[in-house]
């Protein structure tokens, strides 16, 4: 049987059997959906930069950095063109004037499904880009393998054979003439032959666990020197967070939960480590990038992403380079964000119109603030003047 005839007999299965690989965004890091969900109603209200939350104002020199390198990528779109022109030629100490004249903030509005009411709260969380130490081959206290893409990983575009389908691919591997799901994560921790596929080897199996995580980070390498990786592709599981097994295992309150307190309980409860990981299916495979070490990792857009104005959102409502508003806030810590963002990456557990991730940047001080929050949240997409907001969601 060829491997057209297999492509065309998954696509003619029934929902069931397609929904058992799962499908995923193509982007560099990818937003999974089943096929078939249902998304939320997106409505706006156009507003004023004076009715917005106060924005301090060196927050807008790093969000118009940012915005700049997406418009080296968007800047032919002609709903993009002219604004891309005045923001290549706006200096920083021009930002704030750059987006106050040349953009409308429409706050975003939405409904969920077989819901009445609308709602302008949404959920906005934290990455950044890890320091792991390791090796490019195994020894020592480097144990924990990080691989690049396997052979036998089948990615499969639905959209090739369905248009409704387009930006979906299924992942999978061959079991004879069948294509059967990709292994889950506790099932390719197992696995001995795929040691040939290791990039790196590390030092501490939960630093390599939330690496997967974030999508990218450094590795300090024996000499000093560093490697970088980057997403390149994933199972095609669907990310679950270990948190919920550690509540109802006793370890946790919901309310205690952050990435700092989980690498903890992994040092003082080593045996059950492998337990825990296994919890979330999901698996990432690396690939090494060549990154000027100046610059942040590579996000979905292909660009490098800007400390604290690069946000991941969800690429079923928002097309990237998107400028947005964000005020975010919470108590536990206390954490207060109210700054212009631009839509540039995007992730597993992004799901929904009014959820970020915002990226922090790169180290411990960084990761320590990304670890805690998980912010509630508002949001008003920033609208070159004369246009509509519709024009820049994914229709």
């Amino acid at each position: 049987m060829s491997f057209r005839v297999v492509l065309r007999f998954l696509a003619l299965s029934t929902l069931c059997a397609l929904t058992a690989c799962t499908t995923v965004d193509t982007s560099e890091k990818p937003s999974q959906k089943p096929v078939g969900s249902k998304k939320a109603e997106v409505t706006f209200i156009q507003s004023h930069f004076n009715d917005l939350p106060l924005i301090e104002e060196h927050a807008w020199e790093p969000a118009l950095s940012a915005f700049q390198a997406s418009c080296k990528v968007m800047e032919q779109d002609t709903r993009w063109t002219e604004v891309c022109r005045q923001a290549i030629q706006t200096d920083p100490i021009g930002a704030q004037r750059f987006f106050l004249n040349n953009f409308t903030p429409w706050q975003v509005i939405i409904t969920q499904p077989g819901e009445a009411i609308p709602s302008t709260q949404g959920l906005m969380t934290g990455y950044y880009e890890p320091l792991l130490r390791g090796s490019r081959t195994k020894g020592g206290p480097f144990q924990y393998p990080l691989y690049r893409v396997p052979d036998d990983l089948l990615t499969i575009d639905l959209g090739s054979l369905y248009p409704q389908l387009k930006g979906l691919r299924l992942r999978g591997k061959l079991d004879g003439q069948r294509v059967i799901p990709y292994d889950d994560r506790a099932s390719i921790q197992k696995r001995q032959d795929l040691q040939p596929y290791a990039i790196a080897w590390v030092d501490d199996p939960v630093a390599a666990f939330f690496l997967h995580i974030q999508g990218s980070g450094r590795i300090q390498l024996p000499d000093g020197s560093h490697m970088r990786v980057g997403f390149a592709d994933q199972n095609g599981h669907r990310y679950l967070a270990i948190g919920t097994w550690l509540i109802q295992k006793g370890f946790f309150k919901s309310h205690e939960l952050s990435m700092q307190r989980i690498q903890h309980w992994a040092k003082t409860h080593p045996n059950q480590v492998d337990e825990a990981l296994a919890q979330n299916p999901s698996y990432v495979f690396f690939a090494e990038r060549t990154i000027a070490p100046n610059l942040g990792p590579t996000g979905a857009q292909g660009i490098p992403l800007t400390p604290k104005a690069s946000v991941a959102v969800d690429l079923r409502y928002w097309l990237l380079g998107t400028p947005f508003i964000v005020d975010a806030h919470q108590t536990n810590p206390t954490l207060k964000i109210t700054r212009p963002v631009i839509a540039q990456d995007t992730g597993g557990a992004i799901r929904g119109p009014i959820r970020f991730d915002f990226f922090w940047g790169f180290g411990d001080q960084a990761g320590a603030k990304a670890g805690r929050q998980k912010s509630n949240t508002e949001a008003w997409i920033l609208v070159p003047n004369g246009q509509n907001p519709e024009s820049f969601t994914v229709q």
